[in-house]
């Protein structure tokens, strides 16, 4: 059974910082493209930056510069590190997995960052 589990979200200041995680079990990480995407109330799921290989990483203009995607170093893990966060960071978090061959998608179930103004 594969399963993405995303965790590390939480209430935190505008300027503070988060490192989200994306824990996979009955897959291997290094095997997909894998993305965050979040889904603030009311609003669209939009893409916020995805690592293609294990380095090579795009993201959404409104986080460049402040978050980070990375992966882990074995664990078959990826990180999403928040820096500077913004009250327009709140949102729901998801890890999504693309395998690079076969093109197979699976979902976390998401976790939650709030930001207050």
């Amino acid at each position: 059974q594969v399963l993405l589990v995303e965790s590390g979200g939480g209430l935190v200041q505008p300027g503070g910082s988060l490192r989200l995680s994306c824990a996979a079990s009955g897959l291997i990480l290094g095997m997909y493209y894998i993305s965050w995407y979040r889904q603030a109330p009311g609003k669209q799921r939009e893409l916020v930056g995805s690592i293609l290989g294990s380095n090579t990483t795009i993201y959404t203009d409104s986080v460049k510069g402040r978050f980070a995607i990375s992966r882990g170093n074995g664990n078959n893990s990826v990180y999403l590190q928040m820096n500077s966060l913004k009250p327009e960071d709140t949102a729901d978090y998801y890890c999504r997995a693309e395998h690079v061959i076969f093109g197979s998608v699976y979902w976390g179930q998401g976790t939650q960052v709030t930001v207050p103004s």
